[in-house]
């Protein structure tokens, strides 16, 4: 099995901004240090205590830090941006890194509908041509639009001489079923979705059209010592999301303490049990059983990790422990 990470880019009550994106950095140079396949970073726009709305600004200085591991985007947010814009950026990386950058597209907003209109405009209609976009996306990357297309005399200069590869992220079984049409490697957020997921992931198989089908699944993972310890860390990703859902959670990710002594209404106990669901909560060995559990069910070879605790130690720590259980 091999194991990935996504980044989120949090940022823990009490820290700045800064000190997150630095975070962010450590722990790239970490996993590549400890073995892991990838390292992707996620794209927010004004999302309480999330720090990163520019992947590809953080991959150049990730890329400068690291070997050998891919770095890509968990995901760029394509309607938000024209398609050449994007190839652009990424060709940049790739001629930077070469054979080493992951493009990961997704169609959510990533922020408020203000946010959106305030980034793309009409972020709707943007959304409806997300398969246009897709297409001429990836002609840019490979330079190959028809020779009477009004775009098959430019290239998103410089153009590396590995492109950048490309990949469709989703959580239903339209984006699994677009990715296969398209062609595309997909991931799944199976941490972010309450569907079958490993139907989904048949459902792309099924509709692969050329090649062969290539996808891997992001889960939600906290790993400790002993179980308890993990137990005790997951509360705070757990408060977080219910006070996000309450708009509140601007200061960050909240401590343990403060987890603990929080009064939890009945809904709001009944929610946290339904996160528990989509997590993996444990000591390494629970960890590793769990994950295999998820492989047997999806059928596929990589598992992305995402672990957000407020102690940015203990998020590393929770990574070494599964690097070593799996001999990465």
């Amino acid at each position: 099995m091999k194991l990935s990470i996504l980044d989120q880019a949090p940022i823990s009550k009490g820290v700045t901004p800064k000190k997150a994106l630095e975070a962010t950095i450590e722990l790239a140079q970490l996993a590549d240090q400890l073995g892991y396949t990838r390292y992707w970073v996620a794209e927010h726009h004004d999302l309480n205590g999330l720090a990163s709305p520019a992947p590809d600004i953080l991959l150049g200085i990730i890329g400068s830090k690291t070997k050998r591991i891919h770095i890509g985007s968990g995901a760029v947010l394509l309607p938000n941006y024209s398609p050449y814009h994007i190839a652009e950026r990424y060709n940049e990386l790739a001629t930077l890194f070469p054979g080493r950058i992951d493009l990961g597209i997704g169609r959510a907003p990533g922020g408020s509908a203000e946010v959106s209109i305030a980034l793309a405009g009409n972020f709707l209609e943007q959304v409806r041509k997300f398969p246009e976009l897709i297409d001429e996306l990836v002609h840019f990357l490979h330079r190959d639009f028809p020779n009477n297309h009004m775009f098959s005399k430019i290239s998103p200069s410089p153009v590396p001489e590995t492109p950048p590869i490309p990949w469709l992220l989703g959580t239903s079984k339209k984006s699994a079923v677009l990715a296969g049409e398209k062609g595309l490697p997909y991931v799944f957020g199976h941490f972010m979705s309450n569907e079958n997921g490993p139907e989904i992931v048949k459902s792309y198989v099924k509709s692969f059209s050329k090649g062969n089908p290539k996808a891997f699944v992001t889960v939600s993972v906290i790993c400790a010592e002993t179980t308890e310890e993990a137990e005790e860390l997951s509360r705070s990703n757990q408060l977080w999301k219910i006070l996000q859902d309450k708009g509140e959670g601007k200061s960050g990710v909240p401590s343990v303490e403060e987890a603990k002594a929080y009064d939890y209404s009945g809904e709001e106990k009944a929610k946290v049990e339904k996160m528990k669901q989509n997590q993996i909560v444990g000591n390494p060995a629970e960890v590793r059983a769990k994950l295999e559990e998820l492989q047997a069910a999806y059928q596929v070879d990589e598992f992305m990790i995402v672990t957000i605790t407020h102690s940015y130690e203990a998020r590393k720590k929770s990574y070494e422990l599964l690097a070593e259980e799996f001999g990465l």
